[in-house]
């Protein structure tokens, strides 16, 4: 069993790491959409966006942006914002087999174009952007079974050890971090 890659649209970190997991990981992991708010809930904590240290983090995420070559972070307003349309609809897009080029464009909306995944418009550019029909995507991310399969998808990753986004789980080990993504890769490599 290959890799798992653990992400939520609405996290910067998760962001930095989809850019590079690809490329880092000998085989490419499986993109798997969860929602970090009920992990959050599982788990009984929050996001550094909300804490004491909210400047630092985005300053960080800046700089490793930055560092990784990926275009200057525009904030989308408000950021953290509600990204439950946003996961529903990379729940939809991992059903039909475009979790993966539909996620990439619903970072780069949010952190590259600054614009709000609470917006069901801006998820739609993202849809167009990997030519997912917007009114099939709407839809869908109406449907129970969209639904269950989100919230079982985030249950079974709390279950597994993912407290967080992104995290990468290889085997049994949880790799939370875009700053593990190399350690993630080593360890995939050596499976």
């Amino acid at each position: 069993m290959g890799a798992t890659f653990y992400f939520d649209l609405g996290s910067p970190y998760s962001y930095l790491a989809a850019e590079r997991v690809n490329a880092l990981l000998d085989e490419p992991p499986e993109w798997q959409p969860i929602l970090l708010g009920a992990l959050f809930k599982i788990h009984d904590r929050d996001s550094w966006a909300n804490r004491a240290g909210r400047e630092d983090g985005m300053r960080e995420v800046e700089r490793r942006a930055a560092e990784y070559g990926l275009p200057q972070i525009r904030w989308p307003d408000p950021w953290p914002g509600n990204t439950l349309t946003a996961m529903r609809a990379a729940t939809f897009a991992k059903q039909i087999g475009k979790v993966v080029s539909f996620s990439l464009a619903g970072f780069r909306q949010a952190f590259a174009a600054g614009r709000d995944l609470s917006d069901p418009d801006n998820v739609m550019l993202a849809a167009a952007a990997c030519e997912l029909h917007p009114k099939a995507l709407m839809k869908a991310v109406q449907t129970q079974t969209v639904k269950d399969s989100l919230r079982a998808a985030t249950d079974e990753a709390a279950a597994r050890g993912v407290i967080g986004v992104p995290t990468v789980l290889v085997g049994e080990t949880a790799y939370w971090g875009d700053d593990r993504l190399e350690e993630a890769a080593a360890a995939a490599a050596r499976l």
